[in-house]
């Protein structure tokens, strides 16, 4: 018998994106968009795990974990918090209402595999898979992957190490052929040079009659006169393998300076496009210099926001934390501001897996998305950490300091390439613009201004 799910979660996409996930496990997933239509559907249902959203309109997910423990027919179902919450002190609360556990919004596959394994719903352990990232956009072309290309010294040691071991291999064939020859031809030699033993009554002679060359002799002489041609021979066959390795030194050679101009030509093409490149970055940040002051006033502070982070944590929470320290010891009175914007980046992926940080190289144009899917699925609430949350509720209303929070959305302070520049411009120029868009604005309003 197959295992259920329960997903409650008020935002479609992210109960799409997990039901999904669960489905490619063999498990049959029921949703709901609300705490009350969740436990409504307990009353007829009996799922094997829930996943439970924190922030939602009305009854909140820990409020709803109470409800599900309060009833005996629902307490043992495990509950799993699927939240963009983090830290040990929400964890440590979600653990004391009975969750067994919590996972992040931007979860990946071995996290949920590991959950459902440790909850025995799961016949076997499942191998890990792509790392998906919820987000809001279901179509999208696939992402690929573009080689990097090897630079003009890559080439040249690429091919020399190809040649290398080929002009090694043949060099040592030619010289054991050249040895082999000489072997052979000095056996063929050694019997013929020895000189036969003259008999002793040929030797001799009479004094009347001058001596006569012998039959042995004539023959000892015209062996001596037929080993020249055989010695042109062999010095003839000794040369191939010199005149063989010569010439392809000289290919060698001619095929080394064919690459050498490629390669300073194509440095030079690389030298060129690198300075048009820092002219273009130069001109861009001079641009968001003199944007970035003439707009932001003096009492304005700002902090980036990395793209997957919420805005309201992290930095953003210890910066406020720090301003509200010093307020408090000046003894200042009024209002804290905090403002939260947009940034738009360049991103590859697509709406089922998540979208990511594009490399640095890829070219602006060849991006599969130019957004921000993390931001856009966060509702209001969500962009407030638990930590900012009861940072803000610590102040007392009777303090004269106060916090108010919005959200701007997409108002940059820095100005992205206009259309003529997006030929050049690469995904890394465009998403360091836009990490600085993508910022939170803290600024102060005394009391009666």
């Amino acid at each position: 018998m197959s295992k259920r799910a329960l997903i409650v979660d008020d935002s479609r996409s992210a109960r799409v994106i997990l039901s999904r996930m669960l489905e490619g496990y063999g498990l049959e997933v029921d949703s709901s968009e609300s705490a009350e239509a969740a436990l409504e559907f307990l009353r007829q249902g009996r799922p094997d795990v829930i996943f439970m959203d924190h922030l939602m309109p009305g009854m909140d997910g820990f409020q709803a974990i109470q409800a599900i423990k309060g009833n005996p027919e629902t307490a043992t179902i495990p509950v799993i918090m699927y939240t963009s919450q983090e830290g040990e002190l929400y964890v440590s609360q979600a653990r004391a209402l009975g969750a067994v556990g919590v996972l992040p919004k931007t979860v990946k596959h071995s996290d949920v595999s590991r959950v459902l394994y440790q909850l025995r719903l799961l016949p076997e352990r499942r191998e890990p898979r792509p790392v998906a990232t919820v987000a809001h956009q279901e179509d999208s072309t696939a992402v690929q992957v573009e080689p990097a290309r090897p630079s003009g010294g890559d080439v040249e040691t690429m091919i020399r190490n190809a040649v290398a071991p080929l002009l090694k291999e043949q060099s040592a064939e030619m010289r054991r052929f050249v040895l082999a020859s000489l072997e052979a031809f000095a056996r063929r030699i050694a019997p013929e040079s020895k000189p036969p033993t003259v008999p002793a009554a040929t030797a001799s002679t009479t004094p009347e009659q001058p001596p006569q060359p012998t039959e042995v002799q004539t023959q000892t002489i015209v062996v001596r006169q037929s080993r020249w041609p055989l010695v042109a021979g062999v010095g003839a066959i000794a040369l191939i393998p010199a005149l063989v390795l010569a010439l392809f030194y000289t290919k060698e050679l001619e095929t080394s300076k064919a690459l050498r101009s490629a390669v300073t030509t194509l440095q030079s093409t690389i030298d060129g496009q690198q300075a048009q490149l820092t002219t273009l970055q130069t001109s861009i940040q001079s641009g968001q210099l003199v944007a970035a002051a003439a707009t932001k006033p003096d009492n304005v502070t700002a902090e980036a926001v990395p793209y997957g982070e919420a805005p309201l944590s992290g930095a953003r929470l210890e910066r406020l934390r720090d301003m509200l320290g010093q307020l408090r010891a000046n003894g200042f009175k009024g209002k804290v501001k905090i403002a939260t914007f947009v940034g738009e980046f360049c991103l590859t992926g697509n709406g089922i897996e998540g979208y990511s940080m594009a490399t640095d190289e890829l070219p602006v144009k060849r991006c599969d998305l130019v957004g921000n899917p993390f931001e856009d699925s966060l509702p209001s609430a969500q962009r407030q950490s638990l930590a900012f949350a009861n940072l803000v509720s610590s102040l007392r209303p009777d303090g004269g300091l106060t916090v108010e929070v919005a959200h701007e959305g997409r108002r940059p302070s820095v100005p992205y390439p206009t259309a003529d520049q997006l030929t050049r411009v690469t995904a890394g120029e465009w998403n360091r613009i836009a990490a600085q868009n993508n910022r939170v604005e803290f600024a102060t309003q005394p009391a009666g201004s």
